[in-house]
Formats: structure tokens, C-alpha cells, sequence
């Protein structure tokens, strides 16, 4: 008699976002993130999981899902309150340099994520692709020049660093988007549900695209 062979598991897509910060009662990445959490999307299974709007402890918090998910592609996102549409991040930068202090009144000024790390990592995700696919589906989308220089940017450059330095993860490909806040955080703002859906498109074009268009990789010196 043949024995039944255990199904393969599926392939992970890490989301993370943020817990609130800054005087706010919730933020945008989370409420988004976690409504997508063990949803299969183009034959992944997404993993959603919160990091703390800390420095050092969000990317320690980071490290310890990719060892436990060995994820093929993570997207970190967090919230750009003021903007208008969903920002693909192109670039992090290896600066810390905080206007509001972080939840555990941390503020650095101009201090490195990685000390004699890389001055920058571009995005490994095909932004470009995931724009066109975005733009598509008639969502608010952009490619954004900058994460800023708060705990997003430093999550940013810590995933784009731990991905190119550690061991068994040359093939995950990482990246950023930050999303604008929710009604009643303040204007401009989008809706949970094109939150949601923006993520479902932006994740399933980034399963689908190998070689983004007319895009850079890898660091900056």
C-alpha cells in the first residue's frame, strides 16, 4: 500500500507593518497588512506580522522572521502620512536621523542603521512592474525617491542589509512601501479595502516579474 506523502508547503511572502506611533490610535500598514494575513497569493502563502515603530528593535524583531519564515519575498510597509498615493520605495539610505522620537522616545540624528555598511541598497523588488500593475487596476501608485530617515527607512535599509549578508538568502527579494494614512487620520488618505487591494496586486506583480523594467540593483557605495 502506498503511503500518503505530506504536501509540499507553500512558498512565504513576509508583509510586516507597524504598530502606531507618534500620538496615533492605529496605522494604515498594519490595518492592511494583517487583513492579507495566510491569504495565497499567486501560490505563496503570506505571512503578516507587526514590527515595533522602534530602532534596533524592529530590525532584531525583522531578523528573527526571516530565520523562522525563510520567506522568497518580503515587503516591509509603513505609513507616509501626507501622501496621496502608494509609494514603491526605490532606495534606502544608511542614515538614522529622526525628527519625532520613536515609541521609546529614541530620536538619533544622523547616526548609520549599519555602521560601515553600504551608503544605500536600491529596492530588489520590480517597482517598476508593480507601478504599471497598480496604476492598472485604476489604484493611486508611485515610485518614491525616498523612505525618509525614520524607523521605516532604517527597516528598509536593515531588511535590503540582512538580505545581502546573510547566509541562505541570496534568492528572497525585499523591499518597501509606504501607504497614505486612513480616513480621519488626515488628508490625503485612502481606504483600508484599496489599501488591502494594492498590496494583493503590488505582492501577485512582484511574483510575476523576474526583471523589472529599466531598473538598478544592488548597493551603493
Amino acid at each position: 500500500m502506498r503511503t500518503p506523502t505530506a504536501a509540499k508547503p507553500l512558498p512565504t511572502v513576509l508583509l510586516t507593518g507597524f504598530d502606531p506611533f507618534g500620538g496615533e490610535s492605529l496605522n494604515p500598514s498594519w490595518q492592511a497588512v494583517r487583513a492579507l494575513h495566510h491569504k495565497r497569493i499567486a501560490g505563496h502563502k503570506v505571512v503578516a506580522a507587526q514590527l515595533p515603530t522602534l530602532f534596533d528593535t524592529s530590525l532584531a524583531e525583522l531578523a528573527r522572521l526571516l530565520r523562522e519564515h525563510r520567506p522568497a519575498l518580503v515587503i516591509c510597509v509603513g505609513q507616509a502620512g501626507g501622501r496621496a498615493a502608494i509609494s514603491l520605495e526605490r532606495i534606502a539610505i544608511n542614515v538614522n536621523d529622526a525628527r519625532i522620537p520613536d515609541n521609546a522616545a529614541a530620536q538619533p540624528v544622523d547616526t548609520a542603521v549599519v555602521a560601515g555598511g553600504p551608503a544605500a541598497y536600491f529596492t530588489g523588488l520590480p517597482i517598476k512592474a508593480m507601478l504599471q500593475a497598480l496604476q492598472r487596476e485604476g489604484l493611486a501608485a508611485e515610485v518614491s525617491q525616498t523612505a525618509g530617515t525614520f524607523v521605516c527607512n532604517h527597516v528598509f535599509y536593515g531588511l535590503m542589509h540582512l538580505l545581502a549578508t546573510r547566509r541562505g538568502f541570496s534568492r528572497t527579494r525585499g523591499g518597501f512601501i509606504h501607504v497614505p494614512w486612513l480616513p480621519g487620520q488626515g488628508q490625503p488618505h485612502m481606504a483600508t479595502d484599496e489599501l488591502v487591494r494594492g498590496l494583493r496586486v503590488a505582492i501577485k506583480a512582484a511574483l510575476a516579474t523576474s526583471t523589472d523594467i529599466a531598473q538598478g540593483a544592488g548597493a551603493v557605495s
